[in-house]
């Protein structure tokens, strides 16, 4: 198990100029199967307003989840369904209604490197992989898995980089079918950040482009 860490980021604006919406999303460009598989959820969805001081907190904390859920509206919803788990950790789910499904506890060893969670309830089901922060009792979704068919398995290698979007075209927990049209502004792995940081949130009055830089 690698070491547990923390990480709080605020994001601050001053007179920004324009009224924006900030949408927040952990997307790993890399990972095969993006937008096919598996898609990302939207994190966090802030407004800041043209006048005044406005700001938006989010903490992620590395301790993963697997948790049973589903779509409503286009958004994912979690279920009370759910377990932590780690890299290298393997969990089956079973169960024969809502009430009534469990992920296996404790976590079995699966693949180094990568969660992975079976469907053994004689269903298909809707599965995320996400993050819990301490005091939550239930994760929050990064990754939604959909269809996933009896006896298969959902195996996710999770790389916290956080995408920083200007779009009102999103809320919380939506989604994210296919790549965002609007490229991101700020792009970062959070295990290379301090576990506490502050980020100003600017628009250049020329360009009409926002950038988000370390306070």
């Amino acid at each position: 198990m690698s070491q547990l860490f923390t990480r709080n980021l605020t994001i601050h604006s001053h007179d920004l100029g324009k009224d924006a919406t900030i949408m927040l999303a952990l997307v790993n460009e890399d990972m095969q199967g993006l937008y096919h598989d598996f898609f990302p959820v939207v994190w966090k969805v802030t407004k800041f307003g043209k006048t005044g001081s406005y700001m938006s907190q989010v903490t992620y904390t590395n301790q993963l989840a697997f948790a049973k859920g589903q779509v409503v509206d286009g958004n994912y919803i979690t279920a009370a369904t759910s377990i932590s788990i780690n890299a290298g950790q393997k969990t089956i789910l079973t169960g024969q209604d809502d009430d009534h499904y469990v992920f296996s506890t404790p976590p079995v060893a699966g693949a180094p490197g990568f969660v992975q969670a079976m469907n053994k309830t004689g269903l298909i089901q809707d599965l995320a992989v996400g993050f819990l922060n301490k005091g939550d009792f239930t994760p929050t979704p990064a990754l939604y898995f959909h269809d996933i068919g009896d006896g298969s398995q959902v195996t996710a290698q999770f790389t916290p980089i956080l995408r920083v979007y200007i779009t009102s075209d999103y809320q919380e927990t939506a989604i994210l079918r296919g790549a965002i049209d609007t490229p991101a502004i700020w792009t970062q792995d959070l295990t290379g950040l301090a576990e506490h940081t502050n980020w100003n949130l600017k628009r250049d009055t020329l360009t009409g482009r926002y950038t988000l830089s370390h306070a």
